[in-house]
Protein backbone atom coordinates (compact mmCIF):
# COMPACT_ATOMS: atom_id res chain seq x y z
CA UNK A 1 0.00 0.00 0.00
CA UNK A 2 1.36 3.42 -0.97
CA UNK A 3 1.70 5.91 1.88
CA UNK A 4 1.34 9.69 1.70
CA UNK A 5 2.13 12.18 4.46
CA UNK A 6 -0.17 15.20 4.12
CA UNK A 7 1.13 18.28 5.92
CA UNK A 8 -1.59 20.67 7.03
CA UNK A 9 -4.33 18.07 6.82
CA UNK A 10 -6.80 20.11 8.90
CA UNK A 11 -7.02 22.80 6.22
CA UNK A 12 -9.54 22.77 3.38
CA UNK A 13 -7.09 21.44 0.81
CA UNK A 14 -5.59 19.04 3.35
CA UNK A 15 -9.00 17.57 4.12
CA UNK A 16 -9.87 17.24 0.44
CA UNK A 17 -6.51 15.54 -0.25
CA UNK A 18 -6.95 13.18 2.71
CA UNK A 19 -10.29 12.06 1.31
CA UNK A 20 -8.97 11.69 -2.24
CA UNK A 21 -5.87 9.68 -1.34
CA UNK A 22 -7.82 7.43 1.05
CA UNK A 23 -10.47 6.77 -1.59
CA UNK A 24 -7.70 5.87 -4.03
CA UNK A 25 -6.48 3.18 -1.63
CA UNK A 26 -3.52 5.00 -0.14
CA UNK A 27 -2.45 4.82 3.49
CA UNK A 28 -2.75 8.44 4.62
CA UNK A 29 -0.82 10.06 7.45
CA UNK A 30 -2.59 13.34 8.17
CA UNK A 31 -0.26 15.80 9.94
CA UNK A 32 -2.03 18.54 11.89
CA UNK A 33 -1.26 20.85 14.79
CA UNK A 34 -4.48 19.98 16.61
CA UNK A 35 -6.87 17.04 16.73
CA UNK A 36 -8.89 16.54 13.52
CA UNK A 37 -11.71 19.01 12.98
CA UNK A 38 -13.61 16.36 11.00
CA UNK A 39 -13.62 12.55 11.16
CA UNK A 40 -10.84 11.01 9.09
CA UNK A 41 -11.75 8.49 6.40
CA UNK A 42 -10.85 4.82 6.65
CA UNK A 43 -7.17 4.35 5.92
CA UNK A 44 -6.15 7.73 7.37
CA UNK A 45 -4.32 8.29 10.65
CA UNK A 46 -3.79 11.60 12.41
CA UNK A 47 -0.23 12.69 13.15
CA UNK A 48 -0.74 15.49 15.67
CA UNK A 49 2.10 17.93 16.23
CA UNK A 50 3.75 21.10 14.97
CA UNK A 51 5.64 21.03 11.70
CA UNK A 52 8.31 23.20 13.34
CA UNK A 53 9.41 20.02 15.13
CA UNK A 54 9.32 17.44 12.36
CA UNK A 55 10.98 14.67 14.38
CA UNK A 56 7.74 13.09 15.66
CA UNK A 57 6.17 13.26 12.22
CA UNK A 58 9.20 11.58 10.66
CA UNK A 59 9.14 8.87 13.32
CA UNK A 60 5.49 8.08 12.54
CA UNK A 61 5.79 8.42 8.76
CA UNK A 62 8.14 5.56 7.99
CA UNK A 63 7.39 4.12 4.59
CA UNK A 64 5.85 7.30 3.21
CA UNK A 65 6.73 7.73 -0.44
CA UNK A 66 5.07 11.12 -0.94
CA UNK A 67 4.94 14.29 1.18
CA UNK A 68 2.14 16.66 0.19
CA UNK A 69 2.65 20.22 1.45
CA UNK A 70 -0.92 21.42 2.02
CA UNK A 71 0.24 23.92 4.67
CA UNK A 72 -1.03 27.48 4.31
CA UNK A 73 0.02 30.15 6.78
CA UNK A 74 -2.36 32.99 7.67
CA UNK A 75 -2.32 35.56 4.89
CA UNK A 76 -0.55 38.18 6.98
CA UNK A 77 2.24 35.82 8.11
CA UNK A 78 3.56 34.55 4.79
CA UNK A 79 6.70 36.68 5.02
CA UNK A 80 7.81 34.98 8.24
CA UNK A 81 6.30 31.50 7.91
CA UNK A 82 5.93 30.33 4.31
CA UNK A 83 9.57 29.54 3.53
CA UNK A 84 10.48 28.09 6.97
CA UNK A 85 7.50 25.74 6.83
CA UNK A 86 8.36 24.69 3.29
CA UNK A 87 11.91 23.93 4.41
CA UNK A 88 10.57 21.76 7.22
CA UNK A 89 8.47 19.88 4.69
CA UNK A 90 11.46 19.40 2.40
CA UNK A 91 13.52 18.18 5.37
CA UNK A 92 10.82 15.62 6.14
CA UNK A 93 10.79 14.46 2.53
CA UNK A 94 14.57 14.15 2.56
CA UNK A 95 14.49 12.17 5.84
CA UNK A 96 11.86 9.81 4.45
CA UNK A 97 13.35 9.56 0.96
CA UNK A 98 9.97 10.68 -0.36
CA UNK A 99 8.88 12.83 -3.27
CA UNK A 100 7.50 16.27 -2.44
CA UNK A 101 4.40 17.86 -3.94
CA UNK A 102 3.30 21.49 -3.57
CA UNK A 103 -0.08 22.85 -4.67
CA UNK A 104 0.97 26.10 -6.33
CA UNK A 105 -0.92 29.19 -7.41
CA UNK A 106 -0.74 32.01 -9.95
CA UNK A 107 0.86 34.60 -7.67
CA UNK A 108 4.14 33.91 -9.49
CA UNK A 109 2.81 35.90 -12.46
CA UNK A 110 2.40 39.66 -12.33
CA UNK A 111 -0.07 41.93 -14.14
CA UNK A 112 1.84 41.48 -17.40
CA UNK A 113 0.95 37.79 -17.58
CA UNK A 114 -0.58 36.37 -20.78
CA UNK A 115 -4.16 35.16 -20.92
CA UNK A 116 -3.09 31.50 -21.03
CA UNK A 117 -0.51 30.46 -18.45
CA UNK A 118 1.71 27.55 -19.47
CA UNK A 119 4.48 25.78 -17.58
CA UNK A 120 7.13 27.81 -19.41
CA UNK A 121 5.46 31.20 -18.97
CA UNK A 122 8.01 33.65 -17.50
CA UNK A 123 7.40 34.32 -13.82
CA UNK A 124 7.50 38.05 -13.13
CA UNK A 125 5.82 38.57 -9.74
CA UNK A 126 4.74 42.07 -8.80
CA UNK A 127 3.86 41.36 -5.15
CA UNK A 128 5.67 40.16 -2.04
CA UNK A 129 3.57 37.01 -2.00
CA UNK A 130 4.43 36.30 -5.62
CA UNK A 131 8.13 36.60 -4.85
CA UNK A 132 7.72 34.27 -1.87
CA UNK A 133 6.04 31.71 -4.10
CA UNK A 134 8.88 31.92 -6.61
CA UNK A 135 11.40 31.47 -3.79
CA UNK A 136 9.52 28.41 -2.53
CA UNK A 137 9.64 26.77 -5.93
CA UNK A 138 13.32 27.63 -6.32
CA UNK A 139 14.04 25.86 -3.03
CA UNK A 140 12.13 22.82 -4.26
CA UNK A 141 14.19 22.73 -7.43
CA UNK A 142 17.42 23.01 -5.43
CA UNK A 143 16.22 20.20 -3.16
CA UNK A 144 15.53 17.97 -6.16
CA UNK A 145 18.97 18.65 -7.62
CA UNK A 146 20.70 17.96 -4.28
CA UNK A 147 18.82 14.79 -3.34
CA UNK A 148 17.58 13.31 -6.60
CA UNK A 149 14.13 13.14 -5.02
CA UNK A 150 11.20 14.21 -7.16
CA UNK A 151 9.52 17.54 -6.41
CA UNK A 152 6.40 18.74 -8.20
CA UNK A 153 4.46 22.00 -8.27
CA UNK A 154 0.85 21.52 -9.33
CA UNK A 155 -0.29 25.07 -10.09
CA UNK A 156 -3.96 25.96 -9.82
CA UNK A 157 -6.28 28.96 -9.72
CA UNK A 158 -8.28 30.31 -6.78
CA UNK A 159 -9.35 27.48 -4.47
CA UNK A 160 -12.99 27.04 -3.50
CA UNK A 161 -15.09 24.31 -1.92
CA UNK A 162 -14.72 22.15 1.21
CA UNK A 163 -15.66 24.84 3.72
CA UNK A 164 -14.95 28.45 4.54
CA UNK A 165 -11.96 30.60 3.76
CA UNK A 166 -12.20 31.38 0.03
CA UNK A 167 -13.35 34.34 -2.06
CA UNK A 168 -16.65 32.52 -2.48
CA UNK A 169 -17.74 32.81 1.16
CA UNK A 170 -15.62 35.77 2.29
CA UNK A 171 -16.84 38.10 -0.45
CA UNK A 172 -18.86 36.80 -3.40
CA UNK A 173 -21.64 34.92 -1.59
CA UNK A 174 -21.29 36.58 1.81
CA UNK A 175 -24.57 38.44 1.32
CA UNK A 176 -26.36 35.53 -0.33
CA UNK A 177 -29.05 35.19 2.37
CA UNK A 178 -29.98 38.83 1.67
CA UNK A 179 -30.08 38.30 -2.08
CA UNK A 180 -26.80 40.12 -2.75
CA UNK A 181 -23.73 38.85 -4.61
CA UNK A 182 -20.42 40.68 -4.95
CA UNK A 183 -17.89 40.05 -7.70
CA UNK A 184 -14.32 41.33 -7.17
CA UNK A 185 -13.56 42.31 -10.77
CA UNK A 186 -15.01 43.23 -14.17
CA UNK A 187 -17.54 40.67 -15.32
CA UNK A 188 -15.95 40.21 -18.75
CA UNK A 189 -12.53 39.01 -17.49
CA UNK A 190 -11.59 35.33 -17.31
CA UNK A 191 -10.44 34.16 -13.88
CA UNK A 192 -8.89 30.78 -12.94
CA UNK A 193 -10.65 28.68 -10.29
CA UNK A 194 -9.87 25.31 -8.72
CA UNK A 195 -12.61 23.25 -7.08
CA UNK A 196 -10.73 21.52 -4.27
CA UNK A 197 -12.12 17.97 -4.65
CA UNK A 198 -11.09 18.05 -8.33
CA UNK A 199 -7.66 19.45 -7.47
CA UNK A 200 -7.20 16.75 -4.83
CA UNK A 201 -7.94 14.06 -7.41
CA UNK A 202 -5.35 15.65 -9.70
CA UNK A 203 -2.78 15.54 -6.88
CA UNK A 204 -3.38 11.80 -6.52
CA UNK A 205 -2.85 11.38 -10.26
CA UNK A 206 0.37 13.42 -10.20
CA UNK A 207 1.92 11.24 -7.49
CA UNK A 208 1.37 8.14 -9.64
CA UNK A 209 3.33 9.46 -12.62
CA UNK A 210 6.53 7.59 -13.41
CA UNK A 211 9.70 8.54 -15.28
CA UNK A 212 9.25 12.26 -14.75
CA UNK A 213 11.91 14.96 -14.18
CA UNK A 214 13.18 15.38 -10.62
CA UNK A 215 11.66 18.89 -10.58
CA UNK A 216 8.52 19.63 -12.54
CA UNK A 217 5.78 22.22 -12.83
CA UNK A 218 2.34 21.12 -13.99
CA UNK A 219 -0.78 23.20 -14.46
CA UNK A 220 -4.29 22.22 -13.35
CA UNK A 221 -6.80 23.82 -15.69
CA UNK A 222 -9.76 23.85 -13.29
CA UNK A 223 -12.48 26.30 -14.27
CA UNK A 224 -11.64 29.35 -16.37
CA UNK A 225 -14.73 31.56 -16.15
CA UNK A 226 -15.62 35.15 -16.83
CA UNK A 227 -17.22 36.93 -13.91
CA UNK A 228 -20.53 36.79 -15.75
CA UNK A 229 -20.27 33.01 -16.22
CA UNK A 230 -19.27 32.48 -12.60
CA UNK A 231 -22.19 34.53 -11.27
CA UNK A 232 -24.61 32.74 -13.62
CA UNK A 233 -23.37 29.33 -12.41
CA UNK A 234 -23.62 30.49 -8.80
CA UNK A 235 -27.18 31.74 -9.24
CA UNK A 236 -28.14 28.44 -10.89
CA UNK A 237 -26.52 26.53 -8.01
CA UNK A 238 -28.47 28.59 -5.50
CA UNK A 239 -31.69 27.92 -7.40
CA UNK A 240 -30.92 24.19 -7.27
CA UNK A 241 -30.96 24.52 -3.48
CA UNK A 242 -34.38 26.12 -3.58
CA UNK A 243 -33.17 29.62 -2.70
CA UNK A 244 -35.04 32.37 -4.56
CA UNK A 245 -34.58 35.87 -3.10
CA UNK A 246 -37.64 38.05 -3.34
CA UNK A 247 -36.98 40.85 -5.78
CA UNK A 248 -34.23 38.93 -7.56
CA UNK A 249 -30.48 39.23 -7.16
CA UNK A 250 -28.51 42.40 -6.52
CA UNK A 251 -24.94 42.38 -7.82
CA UNK A 252 -22.30 44.56 -6.26
CA UNK A 253 -18.58 45.12 -6.74
CA UNK A 254 -15.62 45.15 -4.38
CA UNK A 255 -14.78 48.58 -2.87
CA UNK A 256 -11.10 48.36 -3.80
CA UNK A 257 -10.44 52.02 -3.02
CA UNK A 258 -11.75 51.58 0.51
CA UNK A 259 -9.80 48.33 0.90
CA UNK A 260 -6.56 50.09 -0.07
CA UNK A 261 -7.28 52.93 2.35
CA UNK A 262 -8.11 50.66 5.27
CA UNK A 263 -5.07 48.57 4.33
CA UNK A 264 -2.87 51.44 5.48
CA UNK A 265 -3.65 50.37 9.05
CA UNK A 266 -5.15 46.89 8.65
CA UNK A 267 -2.56 44.37 7.30
CA UNK A 268 -5.04 41.82 5.94
CA UNK A 269 -6.78 44.39 3.76
CA UNK A 270 -3.39 45.62 2.54
CA UNK A 271 -2.52 42.08 1.47
CA UNK A 272 -5.87 41.69 -0.33
CA UNK A 273 -5.45 45.01 -2.15
CA UNK A 274 -2.11 43.84 -3.56
CA UNK A 275 -3.94 41.02 -5.35
CA UNK A 276 -6.52 43.18 -7.10
CA UNK A 277 -4.75 42.72 -10.44
CA UNK A 278 -5.73 39.02 -10.49
CA UNK A 279 -9.34 40.14 -10.97
CA UNK A 280 -8.51 42.71 -13.62
CA UNK A 281 -6.07 40.73 -15.78
CA UNK A 282 -7.70 37.78 -17.60
CA UNK A 283 -5.89 34.50 -17.06
CA UNK A 284 -6.41 30.76 -17.36
CA UNK A 285 -4.15 27.76 -16.79
CA UNK A 286 -3.22 25.46 -19.67
CA UNK A 287 -3.65 21.91 -18.38
CA UNK A 288 -2.51 20.19 -21.59
CA UNK A 289 0.76 18.79 -20.20
CA UNK A 290 -0.94 17.38 -17.10
CA UNK A 291 -3.70 15.77 -19.16
CA UNK A 292 -1.15 14.23 -21.52
CA UNK A 293 0.79 12.76 -18.59
CA UNK A 294 -2.05 11.68 -16.30
CA UNK A 295 -4.93 11.09 -18.70
CA UNK A 296 -8.46 12.47 -18.27
CA UNK A 297 -9.01 14.16 -14.92
CA UNK A 298 -12.25 14.73 -13.07
CA UNK A 299 -13.78 18.12 -13.81
CA UNK A 300 -16.96 18.86 -11.88
CA UNK A 301 -19.23 21.26 -13.80
CA UNK A 302 -19.13 24.73 -12.18
CA UNK A 303 -22.81 24.75 -11.25
CA UNK A 304 -22.51 21.35 -9.54
CA UNK A 305 -19.28 22.33 -7.80
CA UNK A 306 -20.72 25.62 -6.56
CA UNK A 307 -23.86 23.90 -5.28
CA UNK A 308 -21.76 21.49 -3.21
CA UNK A 309 -19.52 24.33 -2.06
CA UNK A 310 -22.58 26.18 -0.74
CA UNK A 311 -23.77 23.03 1.02
CA UNK A 312 -20.33 22.66 2.60
CA UNK A 313 -20.67 26.23 3.86
CA UNK A 314 -24.02 25.43 5.48
CA UNK A 315 -25.82 27.85 3.20
CA UNK A 316 -28.43 25.32 2.18
CA UNK A 317 -29.61 25.37 5.78
CA UNK A 318 -30.16 29.12 5.42
CA UNK A 319 -32.56 28.81 2.52
CA UNK A 320 -35.54 29.95 4.61
CA UNK A 321 -33.78 33.19 5.48
CA UNK A 322 -32.76 33.67 1.86
CA UNK A 323 -36.27 33.10 0.55
CA UNK A 324 -37.57 35.70 2.96
CA UNK A 325 -34.96 38.28 1.98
Amino acid sequence: MNTVLILGANGRLGQAATQAFAQAGWRVLAQMRRAPTAPLPAGATAVVGSLHDCGPAAAQAGGATVVLHAVNSPYTRWATEALPLLRQGLLLARTLGASFVLPGNVYNFGPGMPTLLQEGTPQQPSTAKGRIRCDMEAEMQAHAQATGQRTVVLRAGDFYGCGSGSWLDLAIAKGLPQGKLVYPGPLDRVHAWAYLPDLAQALVAVTALQGRPTFEELHFAGHALTGQSFIAALQAAVADLGIHPQGGWRLGSMPWGLIRTVGLVYPLWRELAAMQYLWQVPHALDGTRLAQAAGPLRSTPPQVALRQALIDLGMAANRAAAVAA
